[in-house]
C-alpha cells in the first residue's frame, strides 16, 4: 500500500473519530438555551455518513474519472487534512461558545475575529472543504457530487435554523454582521 493510501485513511479516521469526540464532549449545557436546533445535528449525523460511505461505494463501482493521474489525489488529500486541521482551530477558537447542537450560551457573544471576519460559519466551510477533498480524492463524478452535496444541503439547513436563532438572541447586531459576510464559501455563498 502506498504512502498516499495510507495518509489517507488515516485522514479518514481522524475526521470520523474527531466529530464523534466533537458531538459527545462538546454538546449544550442544562442551562443553555436548546430548543433551537430543531433537529439539525440529527440531518448532519445521516447526511454526513450516508455521504462518505455513498461516496467511496461509487467509486469502486462506478468509473467516471474526472481527471487523468495522481495529482487529483494528492489535491484531495491536502484539501481533507486542510479541512480537519482548520475546522480544529476553528472550534478551539470559539472555546466554551461551540456546540454540536445550535444553541445560545447564557453569556454568548458574537464572534467576528479571525475567520469570522469573512464568514459566519467557518466550522462549516472547512467541513465542507474536507468533503470536497474526499470527492476530488476518489477522483470520480458521481463521488464528488455524493461527497459534497448531502452535507451542504445539510449545513445549509443548519445555517438557517441557526441564523434564526442568533437574530432572535441579538438581533440587529447579527443583521448587521450577517451583511459584511457570507456564509461559508468566501465572496459566494
Amino acid at each position: 500500500m502506498n504512502t498516499l493510501v495510507i495518509l489517507f485513511y488515516m485522514s479518514m479516521a481522524v475526521w470520523f473519530i474527531s466529530e464523534i469526540l466533537y458531538k459527545n464532549m462538546m454538546k449544550s449545557g442544562k442551562s443553555d438555551k436548546k430548543d433551537k436546533d430543531k433537529s439539525t445535528l440529527n440531518i448532519l449525523w445521516l447526511a454526513i455518513p450516508f455521504s462518505i460511505a455513498s461516496s467511496i461505494s461509487l467509486s469502486y463501482y462506478t468509473h467516471l474519472p474526472m481527471v487523468d493521474g495522481d495529482w487529483i489525489l494528492y489535491l484531495g488529500e491536502a484539501l481533507i487534512l486542510i479541512g480537519i486541521i482548520f475546522r480544529y482551530i476553528i472550534i478551539r477558537s470559539l472555546g466554551q461558545y461551540f456546540t454540536v447542537d445550535v444553541t445560545i450560551r447564557q453569556d454568548h457573544k458574537i464572534k467576528k475575529e479571525g475567520f469570522y471576519k469573512y464568514l459566519r460559519h467557518p466550522s462549516y466551510a472547512f467541513s465542507l472543504l474536507t468533503s470536497l477533498g474526499l470527492g476530488l480524492y476518489l477522483n470520480n463524478w458521481l463521488s464528488l457530487i455524493f461527497a459534497f452535496v448531502p452535507p451542504f444541503l445539510a449545513f445549509a439547513y443548519r445555517i438557517k435554523v441557526e441564523e434564526q436563532a442568533l437574530v432572535e438572541q441579538f438581533g440587529e447586531e447579527y443583521i448587521q454582521y450577517r451583511k459584511t459576510t457570507k456564509k461559508v464559501i468566501p465572496f459566494i455563498y
